[in-house]
């Protein structure tokens, strides 16, 4: 149960149309923040703000289209929640998706896509909210959705694990430098966490007959998960919910492990 009132705050969340983001825009709405959403489907983003709408009558929401790599949409996203709301108090930057690829088959495009994928997901979001930010009475968070193989790569992903080890080291220089102006900034690196790509998957993969839950627990075994199943969107939604917050107000240049004990790093 949330113990926090946000009431009078605001919350934007990039990619809140569906999993992790949508997850983290219940949480917020429910502990009486209003929340701007943005992503870039558009059907799939009125979707989601049917369900809130739905599931929070009273709340308030705005929802966006926006490709968070098209900085016109990034700026007119900002102004559409400077102009609702007034101000921005905590930005969750959560967007992007990995690469399978080894060093040998990514192209020279593939790794320029996916770096600018990576990397400007994060940048194009907090330099149009900072002005915001800077305004928000000393308690503005930024928290981004980052990966566990920001730190323990896996060459069958070579281009995202290099990308999100420098998304890593890109959110911890933000954290020392905003840090003088009461901005926090921190990550969640996740493992495997259910998605509708994986649901995909198992929709081609699974066996007649086989469950969810027994395709994904036999997944988790073959991987190594020492919890035995896939993330829940709303655990990492948690995660995000508590550094975004002042639950977390003495915490900035860190990141939580959301990857059910796969981490083998001490």
């Amino acid at each position: 149960m949330i113990q926090i009132d946000l009431t009078g705050q605001v919350a934007v969340v990039t990619g809140g149309s569906s999993g992790i983001g949508l997850a983290t825009a219940e949480l917020f709405l429910r502990a009486g923040a209003s929340v701007a959403i943005c992503g870039r489907d558009t059907e799939r983003l009125a979707q989601a703000e049917i369900a809130l709408n739905a599931q929070f009558p009273n709340a308030s929401l705005l929802a966006r289209r926006c490709d968070v790599l098209d900085a016109d949409d990034v700026g007119a996203f900002a102004q559409a929640v400077q102009a609702r709301f007034g101000r921005t108090d905590m930005l969750v930057n959560n967007a992007g998706q990995g690469r399978v690829s080894t060093f040998a088959d990514t192209t020279d495009d593939a790794w320029r896509e996916e770096l600018d994928l990576k990397y400007f997901s994060v940048i194009r979001p907090t330099r149009a909210f900072l002005p915001m930010l800077r305004d928000a009475a000393g308690n503005a968070s930024i928290v981004c959705v980052n990966s566990l193989l920001a730190q323990q790569p896996e060459p069958h992903m070579v281009a995202t694990s290099s990308a999100r080890a420098g998304v890593q080291n890109l959110i911890k220089s933000f954290a020392v430098e905003l840090a003088p102006q009461r901005i926090r900034v921190n990550s969640i690196l996740i493992g495997i966490v259910e998605s509708g790509q994986w649901r995909r998957r198992y929709a081609k993969e699974a066996q007649p007959g086989q469950s969810w839950e027994d395709w994904t627990a036999e997944l988790a075994r073959k991987k190594n998960i020492p919890l035995g199943r896939f993330g829940r969107p709303e655990e990492a939604a948690q995660a995000l919910f508590y550094l975004a917050t002042t639950l977390s107000s003495y915490t900035t240049g860190s990141h939580i492990d959301v990857s059910g004990g796969v981490a083998r790093h001490v």
